[in-house]
């Protein structure tokens, strides 16, 4: 019979081993209620609107990398490909009184028209990384890398670097418009949809059994009947409309776009999902962790805003979180081996 000492010792071992699994979580927490104590209005009805539309359109994009970060890929095109639909949108709702129009003459198009264009061009280029990615037999990173020098391209020249600005107000209202008491604002609804839908997908359906189960060992998925090659592209795909959607979002909360929009948001997504316990080496990840990891990251950024943290080394203490998020994953998969 267990002893009282013994089951302390336990419980004591348990806490200790959730603590050591998510020590940048609990380190950004207790730096967050350190400059909540700090400064006065970083716990402000504002802030926490800011947070939480800063952290929809995030989730959204992160949780289109997770698919691919499961089945132990990557996908480093995701901010270029939410910078080319953020562009084409723009583009497509502007003003049409606005004398310096993309298309002069264009007439207004329905918002869902454009998105699902936006979303279609988005699902080709990411049916087009899965493709290479399965058959051709290219590894993810070197694969969406090239896709993502290619997207950047293509952008570059159809908007002749050109901001894309003037959008339509009903577009703009997409991004910038609250229910109830202007607390929740409609980007954190569509996130809130989409992590619903996914989390259904990722745990109820065959896509999400055959997603972990090519993560976990691709061979052995192969040899139990799933189709490996069409898992890959599918995943691929989704993650891309998951993208366009995020940039679609993006230009109608920025007011407009850029071939710069979104850049670097594939490394802010994979740190997200690293840090919400989604391993790199394949096989685990849920949508919940995601959403936590998420946040926690925004939190930060917004943390290292309010201590008067310069730019430069915001992005300084990113990198290092990301790879202490990294590192700190393959250790624990090193250590159940």
């Amino acid at each position: 019979m267990q002893s009282a000492a013994d089951t302390r010792r336990g419980g004591f071992s348990r806490v200790g081993r959730l603590l050591s699994n998510n020590i940048i979580i609990v380190g950004i927490i207790l730096l967050t209620v350190a400059v909540g104590i700090m400064r006065k209005n970083f716990f402000s009805e504002a802030n926490f609107r800011n947070l939480l539309s800063n952290t929809a359109i995030r989730f959204i994009i992160a949780v289109g990398v997770s698919g691919c970060l499961i089945t132990r890929g990557t996908d480093l095109s995701a901010g270029r490909v939410a910078g080319l639909s953020a562009c084409l949108s723009a583009i497509l709702l502007q003003r049409a009184d606005y004398v310096n129009r993309f298309y002069k003459g264009l007439p207004e198009l329905p918002i869902v028209g454009v998105l699902g264009l936006v979303l279609l061009v988005c699902a080709v280029i990411g049916a087009i990384n899965g493709a290479v990615v399965a058959y051709l037999k290219v590894p993810p990173f070197i694969a969406t890398l090239g896709m993502q020098t290619l997207v950047y391209g293509i952008c570059l020249v159809y908007t002749g670097a050109q901001p894309i600005g003037s959008l339509r107000a009903d577009y703009a209202s997409i991004a910038t418009g609250y229910i109830g008491t202007k607390m929740i604002s409609y980007p954190a609804i569509i996130a809130i949809v989409v992590g619903m839908y996914m989390w259904f997908l990722y745990n109820k359906m065959r896509h999400g059994k055959y997603m972990y189960a090519i993560g976990g060992n691709e061979s052995a998925a192969e040899v139990a009947g799933v189709n490996v090659g069409k898992s890959k592209v599918t995943i691929y795909m989704l993650a891309a409309i998951l993208y366009g959607l995020c940039g679609f979002l993006l230009a109608a909360k920025s007011g407009g776009a850029s071939v710069n929009t979104a850049q670097g948001y594939e490394l802010e997504a994979i740190a997200g999902c690293t840090i919400g316990g989604v391993s790199v080496n394949g096989g685990v990840g849920r949508i919940s962790g995601i959403l936590i990891g998420v946040l926690v990251f925004e939190l930060l950024k917004i943390a290292l805003q309010f201590l008067g943290v310069k730019s430069e080394f915001t992005y300084v203490v990113q990198g290092v979180v990301i790879i202490l998020a990294v590192a700190l994953d393959i250790q624990k998969y090193l250590n159940k081996k």
